[in-house]
C-alpha cells in the first residue's frame, strides 16, 4: 500500500533534482557541485517561516535581505516591505551578483508560492552564494498566516495562542484584516501599523 504522506515530498525532490541537472553551466569561481546542493535540499533549515520574516520586518532587522523573485509587474502590485525585485530569470546576472555576493545578511527568496523561490535558491547555491534561504509557502502562506490569521480552537495550547496573538498584531501592522473573533483571555499584541498593500494572487 502506498504511503501518500511521502509521495508529494519525494516528487518535489525529484523535480528539484532534475532542474538542478538541467541548470545552465555557468562559470563561477566558487561554484558548488550539484551533489552537494541536492544534500542541502533535504535540509529544512533553508526555510524561514512567515512569522520569522514578519518579526524581522517589524523589528527592522538589518540582517535580512528579502528578494522577490516574481516579475516586475507582480512586484509592483504587491511586495513585502523592504524587498528588492530580482526576477528568477535575472539570478545569473551581474545585477543579482551585486546584491547576493555577500556573506553578512541572510538572503530570503520568496514568490507567490515556494517553487520559484526554491529555484532561485538552487541557482544561488550553484554559484556559491552564502546565507540563502526561502520563505516557506511564499506570499500565499503570508496571506493565510500574517494578513488573515485564523482563530485558534478553544482547546488551543498556550504556544498556539501566543502565535495567534503575534499574528493578529502583525496583521494590523501590515494592513491585513481578520474577521475572526478573539478567543477568551487572549489579547492582541500592539504593533504600530505599517503601509497597506494590495492582495496577492498566484501559485508560484
Amino acid at each position: 500500500m502506498l504511503n501518500y504522506k511521502y509521495i508529494i515530498p519525494s516528487a518535489v525532490l525529484i523535480l528539484l533534482g532534475l532542474m538542478l541537472a538541467l541548470m545552465p553551466q555557468v562559470k563561477h569561481s566558487k561554484e558548488i557541485p550539484p551533489q552537494e546542493i541536492l544534500l542541502k535540499i533535504l535540509d529544512d533549515t533553508r526555510f524561514y517561516s512567515t512569522d520569522k520574516v514578519a518579526e524581522m520586518i517589524i523589528n527592522k532587522d538589518p540582517s535580512m535581505m528579502l528578494v522577490d523573485v516574481r516579475d516586475a509587474e507582480e512586484y509592483k502590485n504587491f511586495s513585502l516591505p523592504g524587498a528588492i525585485n530580482l526576477p528568477l530569470d535575472s539570478i545569473l546576472t551581474s545585477t543579482a551578483k551585486a546584491y547576493m555576493g555577500q556573506d553578512v545578511r541572510a538572503i530570503v527568496f520568496y514568490g507567490n508560492g515556494t517553487i520559484y523561490a526554491n529555484q532561485a535558491w538552487m541557482l544561488g547555491q550553484r554559484l556559491g552564494y552564502k546565507n540563502l534561504f526561502v520563505m516557506k509557502g511564499g506570499l500565499n502562506r503570508w496571506v493565510e498566516t500574517i494578513l488573515r490569521p485564523i482563530t485558534p480552537s478553544a482547546s488551543a495550547s498556550s504556544a498556539e495562542l501566543e502565535t495567534y496573538q503575534f499574528r493578529r498584531g502583525a496583521s494590523q501592522y501590515f494592513g491585513g484584516s481578520s474577521d475572526a473573533a478573539m478567543p477568551q483571555n487572549t489579547s492582541v499584541i500592539s504593533i504600530k501599523s505599517g503601509k497597506k498593500k494590495k492582495r496577492v494572487k498566484g501559485g508560484c
